[in-house]
């Protein structure tokens, strides 16, 4: 987003608010100028609830891929990452070699260090909380926290978010196994089709920008054109591949543009 002042995700959180357990319930930081908790709650509460029943999605996708009513309870209460999730039981269904499988998902699970990076420093949570908070570092709860004005409003909107997604993903999850289960052969319900449907759903609004637009096209032209040629599970780690080509094509174009620039002169 192209706003005049410094978006919450780059700009330094400052201790211009009272310390933990001094701050009133109404607002964060002097002069009222943080966001009330309230609406923090209530935004936190919106994306839980409107993630964490995709959770039925994956528990049918897991079903139907060959998972046990345990193996598929276990991924989202262990792995708790819904791209990861998605693309194993994905790529299980379509044949692949478990470990290919695994590989893909771990893959697309990297990215949560990176936020974990960044959520260390903007939250500040006590060390023993750590090992706990990181269970919920996901795409979801990043957006939240990073979105907040300071300190106090993040940790609320990254505690409720991850809360109310975690407790609503894993009971969505099992309602849908447990609804796969009862319905017998998922794929004459065209009931396969869910978890991609509802992953591109989740991925769509993202893509904002030409960069991120150029990104997705090319890892979806490699991910499909592959498809027919590899092993399924390979096509999704060879599509990673679109971002490090559009950042390279990128710094090309910004390097021959700077180098008319100084000829001109």
């Amino acid at each position: 987003m192209a706003e005049q002042t410094a978006h919450p995700a780059t700009r330094d959180i400052r201790d211009d608010h009272p310390p933990d357990g001094e701050a009133g319930s109404g607002t964060a930081a002097a002069g009222g100028a943080g966001k009330p908790d309230a609406a923090v709650v209530r935004d936190a509460l919106g994306v839980g609830i409107a993630v964490g029943l995709s959770g039925f999605a994956f528990g049918v996708t897991s079903a139907g891929a060959g998972l046990t009513l345990l193996q598929t309870c276990a991924l989202s209460l262990l792995v708790f990452t819904g791209a990861s999730q998605f693309a194993l039981v994905g790529a299980l269904a379509g044949g692949g070699n478990p470990f290919t499988a695994a590989a893909g998902a771990f893959f697309l699970g990297t990215r949560n260090a990176f936020y974990g990076l960044r959520l260390s420093q903007l939250l500040a949570l006590p060390r023993a909380a750590k090992p706990f908070a990181a269970q919920w570092v996901i795409d979801e709860t990043t957006a939240v926290a990073l979105a907040q004005p300071d300190r106090r409003s993040a940790r609320i909107g990254f505690t409720v978010t991850g809360l109310t997604l975690y407790v609503l993903w894993n009971l969505t999850t099992l309602l849908g196994a447990l609804g796969a289960e009862a319905i017998g052969d998922t794929a004459a319900w065209g009931l396969d089709a869910a978890g991609p449907a509802v992953f591109l759903a989740l991925l769509a609004p993202m893509l904002r920008t030409a960069t991120e637009r150029a990104t997705a096209g090319i890892a979806v032209v490699l991910g499909l054109g592959l498809l027919p040629v590899l092993p399924a599970g390979v096509p999704v780690l060879v599509a990673a591949l679109a971002a490090p080509a559009v950042l390279w094509f990128q710094g090309r174009r910004a390097q021959k543009r700077d180098d008319d620039a100084e000829a001109a002169r």
